[in-house]
């Protein structure tokens, strides 16, 4: 021990410059709508919080340590003799020491001091009263053990893993010369206990969070490698949500008190940016600015959220009327909170279009369903999203004109209901009902329709519709003449007159999942008529329909169901119709049954082949459930509709323009095969 007398090694304190954020995390960059601007603000707030815990834990690659606050740390390794030590302490001065530094050609190169014994023990060098924290202590140290050869570097180290063990604010190695040679004891002073918590600033963060986040710590020492942990979980609730907030300071007050500052960026403004269509530069736009931004769920005052503005563009694009939206935030000045800027590029309002469809009540080939349809529409007119609709659709069977005018969301309603007129001059087959006739003749229903409906949604997937709706119907031969009864002598009307009125009340329910065509569905639907008049027709009808689909591998199963019934006097041809290319496949239109009730099931396995065409499965069924004979003058009876009946078979499914184009080839229970052509989903 004699070359080591009068030695000290002594590891001197330097400060750290902090670390600046030079990327944005990967939410943030993500995400459309965000601000690079705003982030880099938010991002150093976080870099403060970093700091704060890298200065507590005290631990640089360098080895040196931080001693800027009462929390940090200093580090020194002296050797000093008992006496010698006692002596200056007494005296009121200093020890001198001699200062050594580590070699930059690495540690073989440092001088090695043999240590006889390692102690863990308080600033005053007494024993610890927890003994839980000195055996954390001991347990951090990897290189101080009794009978080791030692550098200053080897030390540090270990200081610096019982710093980072997160229990400790201060560590101070001292090497003491005894008899039985030289002691090493870790002077350590270890954090507050946990008492309790202050969190300024978290005005949407809930405090059952915050709770559960601390409830383990109370009456424990501070852990900064705890609080760090807390601390991330923050900045991870508000990520996870899309929310501009996050820790921006922490503090540890004397009594044991966590202090967090929270920095949440509340919406200050929010405007609307008209960009022309083809040069992308500002202009002036035909939509009033408060239709925009009743659409919108963010509101000024709430802090914003990067996923909320994503779905408030996306709402604002399903009106319709605009041919991109971008959401913009950007800082508010220096208070902290952000204005949005939503830049829209207005569509085309209105113009004319010409097209073609197929009748769903076709029975003799596609080329007699062929329909050529003209329309003129306007989709936002007076600058409001109020949509206008005229349009003819004419083939050899039917004829439709209607008139459509649409108010997505009135004007003074906080519950976005909806408001649409309707008027509509129509002539369909009766083939459904009246068909099959033994003279070769048609059975056409003419209809003129008058009504208004008001719509809004209850819950997200969930939306309701009622309604007033007039009907003045009628049946006629092929040469447009008035008729009452068919070939078979059954009433066409359920009033004896060449035409029925009715005023309905109308309900429906709707619930829609993630509308695709294998998604969950359920359509709820009823009819009142209102015999306001003598001679209008009183009855109700019901009518349901479910659908659930159901991914098997690459497959596609999808189960549907619906049904219905009518309580009343009715008009024969508004019979349900069973049979055809959305209903029993195999069968011709209609020619499973027409009743006052009816169910029909499906189930359906598609699966893709090579690129848009797809492969199909499929057996139907339905039914009359023997109600067929209680419709005025019993027409699916004279014309010996079975009134239930099933069909199988396999098709193929291509989309196009129009929509999906379907083809599928059905066997049914009589053994009769048939060709179904479809536009469209099945209903």
């Amino acid at each position: 021990m004699a070359k080591n007398e009068g030695v000290r090694f002594v590891s001197s304190s330097i400060k750290c410059p902090p670390a600046t954020a030079h990327h944005l995390p990967p939410f943030f960059s993500d995400l459309p709508f965000c601000s690079q601007t705003l982030s880099l603000n938010l991002i150093r707030t976080k870099d403060k919080i970093n700091r704060f815990i890298s200065s507590i834990r005290n631990r640089r690659k360098s080895g040196h340590f931080i001693t800027k606050s009462s929390l940090l740390c200093s580090s020194s390794l002296a050797l000093v003799r008992p006496e010698e030590s006692n002596q200056n302490v007494l005296e009121g001065r200093e020890p001198q020491q001699k200062v050594y530094s580590p070699s930059r050609h690495g540690r073989e190169n440092e001088e090695r001091v043999l240590i006889s014994e390692v102690l863990i023990r308080n600033k005053d060098g007494e024993e610890l009263e927890r003994k839980d924290l000195e055996a954390e202590a001991a347990a951090a140290l990897k290189a101080c053990r009794p009978n080791s050869a030692l550098t200053v570097q080897e030390v540090q180290e270990d200081v610096h893993r019982i710093i980072n063990s997160g229990y400790f604010c201060s560590c101070m190695p001292v090497a003491i010369d005894t008899r039985d040679g030289i002691r090493l004891v870790f002077q350590v002073e270890s954090n507050q206990e946990f008492h309790g918590l202050i969190c300024e600033g978290a005005n949407v963060l809930p405090s059952k969070f915050l709770e559960d986040a601390f409830r383990d710590g109370y009456g424990k020492v501070v852990n900064i490698r705890r609080l760090d942990e807390v601390i991330r979980s923050i900045n991870g609730w508000y990520m996870e949500r899309g929310l501009f907030g996050m820790v921006s300071d922490v503090e540890i007050l004397s009594g044991g008190i966590v202090k967090l500052q929270v920095s949440e960026a509340e919406v200050n403004n929010i405007s609307i940016e008209f960009l022309d269509r083809r040069t992308g530069e500002p202009t002036s736009g035909k939509t009033k600015p408060e239709t925009i931004l009743r659409q919108l769920t963010t509101k000024k005052g709430q802090v914003y959220s990067l996923l909320q503005g994503k779905r408030d563009a996306e709402t604002v694009l399903t009106m319709g009327i605009m041919e991109d939206v971008s959401i913009i935030p950007q800082p508010a000045g220096d208070t902290g909170k952000v204005d949005l800027i939503m830049k829209v590029v207005e569509r085309v309002s209105g113009g004319f279009s010409a097209g073609g469809g197929i009748s769903s009540g076709i029975t003799s080939g596609p080329l007699s369903g062929l329909i050529g349809s003209f329309a003129y529409s306007h989709r936002n007119v007076l600058g409001r999203n109020q949509k206008l609709n005229i349009s003819l659709e004419r083939g050899q069977i039917d004829s439709i004109f209607r008139i459509n005018y649409t108010d997505p969301w009135i004007e003074g309603d906080d519950k976005r209901t909806s408001r649409s007129i309707m008027v509509q001059n129509s002539r369909t087959p009766g083939m459904l009902v009246h068909g099959n006739q033994h003279d070769g003749g048609n059975v056409t229903i003419g209809r003129v329709t008058a009504g208004i409906e008001f719509s809004r949604p209850f819950r997200p997937k969930w939306s309701g519709t009622a309604g007033l709706i007039f009907q003045h119907a009628g049946a006629r031969d092929d040469r447009g003449n008035p008729i009452i009864k068919d070939c078979y002598s059954s009433p066409l009307t359920a009033s004896g007159n060449t035409h029925d009125d009715m005023l309905l009340a109308k309900i429906e329910s709707v619930y829609t999942g993630s509308g695709d065509h294998g998604s969950s569905m359920f359509v709820f639907n009823m009819e009142q008529g209102l015999p306001i008049l003598p001679e209008w027709l009183c009855f109700n009808r019901v009518n349901a329909r479910a659908r659930k689909g159901v991914e098997i591998g690459p497959a596609r199963l999808v189960l549907s169901l619906s049904g219905g019934h009518v309580v009343g006097n009715f008009s024969p041809h508004e019979a349900f119709a069973i049979g055809g290319t959305n209903s029993v496949r195999g069968y011709e239109e209609g020619a499973v049954g027409s009743g006052r009730s009816y169910v029909v099931g499906c189930g359906e396995v598609s699966f893709p082949m090579f690129g848009p065409v797809e492969g199909a499965v499929f057996a139907d069924y339905g039914s009359d459930l023997g109600s067929g004979p209680t419709v005025s003058g019993d027409p699916a009876g004279a014309r010996l509709k079975p009134g239930s009946g099933y069909g199988y078979g396999f098709g193929i499914r291509v989309d196009s323009p129009l929509g999906p184009l379907r083809l599928e080839y059905a066997f049914n229970d009589k053994q009769a095969k048939r060709f179904h052509f479809g536009v469209g989903h099945r209903n």
